[in-house]
């Protein structure tokens, strides 16, 4: 069966990453109608696939073509809005990460969607990138314990982080970089770079490391960047994410060291399809594993996913999907509290 697909919201996520990856579900999802709040780019991108177009949500979600939700607004929108496409009666929902800005709006969306039966899938394309199934899979096996965890986020300079995290001028990027000196906007940049950034790779530490004790230590990093470790299971974890004025080439890894060997888990740059993550192994003998790479992304598979959750009839795992908002909601809130604490 083909389901019309709404998208709410109209920026660069959508046009180099949702409206092509749908196109290769063509059997599955169909884009039918694209909304903007107004920039007027939902109606350049509806033009290139013959579907509609509108401004707000109301037209989208009374239009009876559209079976499916993709909700890729700004986070704040995002519960909210699950709740309107569970009221206009919609049959299934796919949310950009991350899931809410709060936990009580987690909450409430997770409830709204068990409580009408309708599908949830949030946008953690990560981990749903077969890479990590495979580097799960290399742990389970090995029985090797998991001594620590490291996230790094190397990337260029993009505005459309700089303008997440400051609502300064626009008219040159210099003014647009926030002062990190001041505890306040230190920690208010950390917590969305970490609910908006970071929370691509919190449920693939959380599927390890699933109970948060303490934050350790904070920092914010200029330009635009953070530190955050933490302890979680009883295992140190490290995020670190910086964006460089130089433009250096985008990394984004995660690594997981054992007694025994590192597995890195090396994902493309976003808005890029590039297939699957690599998966590299290091045993402490100096053996190396290069895992098979995969032509299907992270993205293919999480819309996937919900392809099978409707066809199917499987169950949600809303419960996981509103642990991972908690994991993360927690870590972002006791992060900034932590920077906070010092002003």
């Amino acid at each position: 069966m083909t389901y019309g697909v709404g998208i709410l919201g109209a920026g660069p996520g959508v046009a180099a990453l949702h409206v092509p990856t749908l196109a290769r579900l063509a059997d599955s999802f169909r884009v039918v109608h694209i909304a903007d709040a107004g920039s007027g780019r939902a109606g350049a991108i509806a033009a290139r696939i013959s579907a509609r177009s509108s401004t707000g949500a109301d037209a989208l979600l009374g239009d009876p073509e559209v079976t499916v939700v993709a909700i890729c607004s700004p986070p704040s929108e995002h519960a909210a809005q699950i709740l309107a496409a569970v009221a206009a009666g919609k049959r299934a929902i796919f949310c950009e990460k991350p899931l809410a800005t709060t936990v009580a709006d987690a909450e409430a969306a997770v409830e709204a969607c068990r409580q009408a039966g309708v599908p949830l899938v949030v946008g953690t394309n990560h981990y749903f990138d077969p890479a990590w199934g495979r580097a799960k899979h290399h742990l389970t096996a090995s029985g090797n314990p998991v001594l620590s965890i490291s996230v790094t986020l190397s990337l260029p300079p993009n505005t459309r982080y700089h303008d997440v995290v400051a609502e300064l001028p626009t008219e040159s990027a210099a003014r647009r970089l926030p002062d990190l000196e001041q505890p306040g906007v230190a920690a208010a940049v950390v917590r969305q770079l970490l609910t908006g950034l970071a929370i691509h790779d919190l449920p693939l530490v959380r599927d390890l490391a699933p109970r948060l004790d303490r934050v350790v230590f904070v920092r914010a990093v200029p330009p635009i960047g953070f530190a955050v470790g933490f302890v979680a299971s009883g295992i140190p974890v490290q995020l670190t994410t910086a964006m460089h004025a130089s433009g250096a080439d985008a990394l984004w890894r995660v690594t997981i060291a054992t007694a025994r060997d590192r597995l890195d888990v090396t994902f493309p740059p976003a808005f890029v399809h590039a297939g699957s993550a690599r998966v590299h192994v290091r045993s402490a003998d100096g053996r190396a594993i290069d895992y098979a790479h995969d032509a299907r992304d992270g993205y293919v598979a999480e819309w996937s996913a919900l392809a099978e959750l409707l066809d199917e009839g499987l169950p949600v795992e809303y419960d996981e999907l509103l642990d991972d908002a908690r994991y993360g909601l927690r870590l972002a809130d006791d992060a900034a509290a932590l920077i906070g604490a010092r002003a």
